[in-house]
């Protein structure tokens, strides 16, 4: 070992020392709850099942190495494999932790533990120099352990000098080599290493962690504190206990809510809620407002311009797979209304802006601004609805995207989740089952099954109140109560909040007190839904057959021994 090694060791127990006599003997939360075996790993069982099956079998390489981002655990697990190996209870995966051995290396003054900073000792005289204590015995240990952390910082000559050594080293040497890039390694310190990649920490994980550790400290703490901290930590454990640290010395007694989205500058999901439905209006005003409102709260545009990609991609997967929408969050009922407000298209559109509009963001004047103008994107290149005048009415047909005249920008512009497209103007053959839209103006229809599709089509609904309806199969109606029927794949239609939107409707419809109850089975009659499903099945079928009688199709394919490929037609 070196001198200069074992200086660093003197001046760290001088360090300890002066710090014990000043009482300055706090620890950061990092260092303290570091774990000092296996067991009290978070996360990394890959890792931690294939150290431990080595040890236990007495299968062990001569040269690990640890790859992954920081905060991960790389070091930690190092350090637990060198006490594995040198405890003076055996070579096990369970250390004591009492010998001395141990305890010399959960101090970190195990003298035959050499630990070297490969950001600090990149030049080559310093590896060799390195190298040349290698082949002297441990002093204290069984092994004598190199951890060399960053090594992707060392020269291609440090390399070189290190390259013999690490595929040959003597049998009580032990290479532990940490690194946060592994594609700056040569392939030669690569293929001489037994290769271990720890992953990010999931929040759930971590938040478990953060909340054992409060306990432990009798620190009192509001729900969603620590998941807040977890998120922000992206996937590391230090990370998350320094930021733990900090809300700590921030809150002081106790952790609340409020204050660590202050400490933190975290966006309010209410702000990203607001800007959608003020792009589902077309409210550029409530646009800016809302920006000038977030500017005072929040520290980085570039995390509103993520909540928002990410708020938008939990409503997709709301609108096109209801049933699969992941963990529950408080906020489900406000996402599914905006499900409604938003179409499907103009969700995506939002999303590829947002998502091009982030890679520009640095290029911008100011973060604001250019937060501002990808959302003046998103309202002006959205579709618009355009209307054409037909000898049967007006009809709503979806425009191009591009410039709009200056009234047409503050029009809302909402379609139903599972139909994206409007319906088509009634026909005077119209079947008796089909849907159409009665006058505003004539009187209501009768409760019955026949005339249930035509009830939904005239109330005045939106969103998933809307789909609610449509999804339900009329049952009876009787005493100034109607029973409706809803599929359990349907179901999550029926909050109660959907449940008296509709009730209202039929009220404001009927002009009478209805009692609306909803049950959930399959229903025996069609829904409005499967009729609208059913119709645009028809027509998808009848395009297709079309195609395929065709004669002059038919000649293409005979002459050029052609087939035709069966698509998905939008009805």
């Amino acid at each position: 070992m070196s001198i200069g090694s074992y200086g660093f060791r003197l001046n760290l127990h001088i360090e300890n020392q002066q710090e014990e006599r000043t009482g300055m003997s706090y620890q950061a939360l990092a260092r303290k709850w570091r774990p000092r075996d296996f067991g009290e790993m978070v996360g990394q069982r890959h890792v931690v099942r294939s150290l431990v099956n080595g040890l236990d079998n007495n299968k062990l390489h001569h040269a690990f190495l640890f790859t992954g981002t920081r905060g991960v655990g790389k070091t930690t697990i190092a350090r637990i494999l060198a006490k594995c190996l040198n405890c003076e209870q055996g070579v096990s995966s369970t250390p004591c932790g009492v010998c001395t051995a141990c305890r010399e290396l959960d101090e970190g003054c195990f003298v035959d533990l050499i630990e070297v900073d490969a950001a600090s000792r990149a030049r080559v005289d310093e590896t060799r120099e390195l190298m040349d204590n290698v082949q002297f015995l441990p002093t204290r240990g069984r092994y004598k352990v190199y951890l060399i952390d960053e090594v992707h910082m060392f020269s291609g000559h440090s390399f070189n000098a290190l390259l013999k050594t690490l595929e040959e080293p003597p049998p009580h040497v032990k290479f532990l080599l940490a690194t946060t890039d592994q594609r700056k390694l040569p392939i030669t310190v690569l293929s001489r290493c037994l290769q271990f990649n720890l992953k990010r920490l999931p929040v759930g994980e971590i938040a478990g962690q953060l909340e054992h550790i409060l306990e432990a400290e009798g620190i009192p703490v509001e729900e969603g504190v620590t998941r807040l901290i977890s998120a922000a930590a992206d996937g590391s454990m230090r990370d998350a206990l320094s930021l733990l640290d900090q809300t700590v010395s921030y809150c002081g007694d106790a952790l609340h809510l409020s204050d660590v989205k202050t400490m933190l500058g975290t966006v309010d999901r209410a702000h990203i809620q607001v800007l959608l439905g003020a792009l589902a209006k077309g409210d550029g005003n409530a646009l800016m407002a809302r920006v000038a409102v977030m500017a005072g709260e929040i520290t980085d545009f570039d995390d509103a311009l993520c909540e928002l990609l990410s708020v938008l991609q939990r409503i997709a997967m709301i609108q096109v797979i209801p049933g699969v929408t992941g963990e529950l969050s408080p906020d489900d009922e406000a996402m599914a209304a905006l499900a409604g407000e938003i179409t499907p298209e103009d969700v995506q559109l939002y999303y590829q802006i947002g998502l091009m509009g982030r890679r520009d963001l640095p290029f911008a004047p100011e973060p604001r601004s250019g937060f501002e103008m990808i959302l003046l994107r998103m309202l002006a290149f959205r579709p618009v609805l355009a209307s054409t005048t037909t000898n049967g009415g007006t009809v709503a047909e979806r425009g191009q995207t591009g410039p709009r005249d200056r009234n047409a920008a503050v029009l809302p512009v909402r379609h139903s989740i599972t139909s994206p497209h409007p319906e088509p103007a009634p026909r005077e053959d119209a079947a008796p089952n089909e849907v159409t839209v009665p006058d505003a103006t004539a009187t209501p229809l009768a409760a019955s099954p026949e005339n249930w599709p035509r009830i939904v089509a005239g109330l005045k609904l939106t969103g998933v109140a809307r789909e609610l309806a449509a999804n339900c199969a009329f049952l009876e109606c009787s005493q100034g109560g109607i029973r409706l029927c809803i599929a359990p794949a349907h179901v999550q239609f029926a909050s109660a909040n959907m449940k008296e939107k509709l009730e209202n409707a039929l009220r404001s419809y009927w002009g009478n007190d209805i009692r609306l109850t909803i049950e959930v089975a399959v229903p025996d009659a069609e829904t409005p839904a499967g009729i609208r499903q059913r119709r645009s099945d028809e027509q998808r079928k009848a395009a297709i057959r079309a195609i395929d009688e065709d004669p002059n199709v038919q000649a293409l394919c005979e002459a050029f021994d052609a087939r035709i490929e069966k698509v998905t037609l939008d009805a």
